[in-house]
């Protein structure tokens, strides 16, 4: 999410990096991060260099024993095409102009793999179990990049900060991506070639950030990518508009008549003191002790006609997760940058002499929620360096329930229409890679649909790496939150199956399962080296075509006989399946019709097929696993458990 900034806007989010990132006329010419010094070029691929030189100047760059001569555009940037390279190794590199020559130090030619997703993937190796040095030995094979954080309103040729290729010393591992290493270090000792990975992950992101604006409008958001194009042109605009699809959302939601909410003077909440800034689980009011939902804060400041006519900035702190201000009843904006301090630039014209009404709600979803402060960063600073504390003052009412949430605009970081992608994958332009490693989906549960972004979002990415076939690794979602016991419906199940959809139709796409490594107690479990070795293992079968090894042991079919057992029978498994700690499976719920029909069957293995026995209630489906922290027994002879899944059952005839 995104604060309204008072200082310009494009140098928060790389509107105007284009010209500032651009070789000055006279200097050598510089290539882009990804080729750049110890970078691994993708084998058996077409390799493009892209760089920055002077305007119009001609470039000759050098790939091994190829050259190529080419010029810069009229924004500096170059660009050459070689043919691929077949042999694992040492390769040379460099660029150069009538003004100089670039050299990349130490390139290597082998796999390329990008790791992305949220904070699972994001979680470092100093982080993870058994990361101690003896547990990440030095490769100067291995090479590591790290994206930094970063949002856009369109996509970007160049990174905001530039990134860089790092050897993997033991020092330089323990910052880097712990599921990404590990699966890069197991590709390394079976496929014996130099291995590249890129880690650009962001904790708390949904998919939808990560999608650019072909894969927004194939899952029907092309309206998020138009409103982004606005706020890119124009802010103001951007934040009129989507203030006011909050504000008929709210409308809609409540039955809330035109001048009657909670933002105008007409209102009939009714408004009680805030205790003090911080979270409202502290406040010792039991109604909000463990409250994820929203809030209405409102407070009032009396200004002089000189102070109103000046431009201004109101400074919020922090507002977990996300607060939407208005003034004086006009909506000026919302917090788009998670997690940091807020401000919001007021328009002319809002703020008057006299008593104004600023009123803002907080919207929570996850552990605590509300103004954080800090109190002495909540202000109103004026054009002339005034300023005004707002710590105190201010009154809250609980919020009417709705049974949608309510809209993010597409400008913000970890539920932006694309803001990630253009600011942390696009600069990547058309490297080679080998696959891409893909950990995400806690901040997706509840939003209907993952599976169609997930596809979405693979096609648009080997649109823009130019391979179709770019084999994609899904992680399915490790176990969280209290352990079932009994069957009811859940969101990470949801999106764990949604994942294992996606990659069933997909024919380069694989799955991870980490559900059996999960943690009740932490949603980022410890357990990332076998992480690493089930997204390796499933990246081989993506890359070979191997269906099996790619997606590991899955349900295929379900039939019931004449006395109501219901035989189940996999594919994928590897050394057939087996049952930890019991001679029965557990997990299995057959299910009716209707929501709430599902109950715990008891189910036994039968060679090569599981069969749940009838209980003489309606069955038309299976479930398996379906919790957020489900416990399982079921492995094959790779020890890779079978993920949550949903079946139908069908008569045998």
């Amino acid at each position: 999410m995104k604060p309204q900034l008072s200082c310009p806007l494009a140098a928060f989010f790389g509107f105007g990096l284009l010209s500032f990132s651009a070789v000055a006329s006279g200097a050598p010419p510089r290539l882009d991060p990804a080729l750049s010094d110890y970078a691994v070029i993708q084998r058996d691929r077409p390799v493009v260099v892209n760089g920055d030189a002077g305007a119009g100047d001609a470039v000759t760059v050098t790939l091994g024993q190829e050259r190529k001569a080419v010029s810069a555009d009229r924004q500096g940037r170059f660009s050459a095409r070689f043919s691929p390279i077949a042999t694992p190794g040492p390769v040379s590199l460099s660029v150069e102009n009538a003004d100089g020559r670039t050299v990349a130090r130490d390139t290597l030619v082998g796999d390329v793999f990008l790791c992305s997703g949220q904070s699972n993937m994001e979680m470092e190796v100093k982080l993870a179990q058994n990361s101690g040095a003896a547990g990440v030995p030095a490769d100067d094979q291995l090479r590591l990049m790290t994206i930094e954080k970063r949002i856009a309103d369109a996509p970007q040729i160049r990174f905001a900060t530039s990134p860089s290729w790092a050897v993997a010393s033991r020092d330089a591992v323990q910052n880097f991506s712990a599921s990404c290493y590990y699966m890069a270090r197991e590709w390394r000792a079976s496929a014996k070639v130099p291995v590249g990975a890129i880690a650009s992950s962001w904790g708390g992101s949904q998919i939808s950030p990560w999608m650019g604006e072909k894969a927004q409008a194939t899952v029907g958001r092309a309206d998020q990518s138009a409103l982004l194009a606005l706020h890119a042109r124009n802010v103001a605009a951007g934040e009129q508009a989507a203030s006011a699809a909050w504000e008929k959302w709210w409308r809609d939601e409540t039955g809330d008549k035109a001048g009657r909410e909670p933002w105008q003077q007409g209102s009939t909440v009714a408004w009680v003191p805030v205790p003090r800034v911080g979270p409202w689980e502290s406040w010792g009011v039991p109604t909000l002790a463990d409250y994820n939902g929203m809030l209405w804060f409102r407070r009032d400041i009396v200004l002089t006609a000189q102070q109103a006519a000046q431009g201004a900035t109101v400074n919020l702190g922090t507002l977990d997760d996300v607060g939407r201000l208005w003034i004086n009843g006009t909506g000026v904006g919302m917090s788009a940058q998670a997690w940091k301090p807020n401000s919001f630039a007021i328009p002319a014209g809002v703020l008057r002499a006299g008593r104004n009404s600023l009123t803002l709600n907080v919207s929570d979803g996850y552990q605590t929620g509300g103004m954080l402060g800090p109190a002495d960063a909540i202000n109103i600073v004026f054009a002339d360096g005034g300023s005004v504390p707002m710590a105190d003052g201010w009154t809250y009412a609980m919020a009417a329930a709705t049974q949608s949430s309510a809209p993010r605009v597409p400008w913000s970081d970890l539920a932006g229409a694309g803001t990630m992608y253009n600011a942390m994958i696009a600069p990547l332009g058309e490297i080679g890679l080998k696959g891409v490693a893909w950990y995400q989906g806690e901040s997706d549960t509840g939003i209907p649909g993952y599976a169609g972004r997930m596809t979405a979002l693979m096609a648009d990415w080997r649109r823009q790496f130019a391979t179709p076939d770019l084999a994609f690794v899904a992680v399915q979602l490790a176990g969280y939150d209290r352990p079932a016991t009994v069957p009811s419906e859940s969101g990470w199940a949801n999106v764990r199956y949604d994942a294992y959809r996606a990659s069933l139709a997909d024919g380069h796409a694989g799955l991870a399962t980490a559900i059996d490594l999960g943690d009740p107690y932490d949603i980022h479990p410890g357990e990332k080296q076998e992480v690493g070795r089930r997204l390796a293992r499933a990246m081989r079968g993506a890359v070979e075509g191997d269906r099996g090894a790619a997606l590991g042991p899955q349900i295929v079919s379900a039939t019931s006989d004449s006395a109501g057992a219901i035989s189940l029978r996999f594919t994928g498994v590897t050394g057939g399946l087996h049952l930890r700690s019991s001679n029965v499976a557990i997990g299995f719920e057959l299910c009716g019709t209707q929501s709430g029909s599902c109950r715990y069957a008891s189910a036994r293995l039968d060679g090569d097929r599981l069969v749940l026995a009838g209980d003489g209630a309606p069955t038309t489906r299976v479930r398996y696993a379906w919790a957020d922290y489900p416990v399982v027994n079921l492995y094959d002879g790779m020890s890779l458990p079978i993920g949550s899944f949903e079946i139908a059952v069908t008569p045998q005839h």
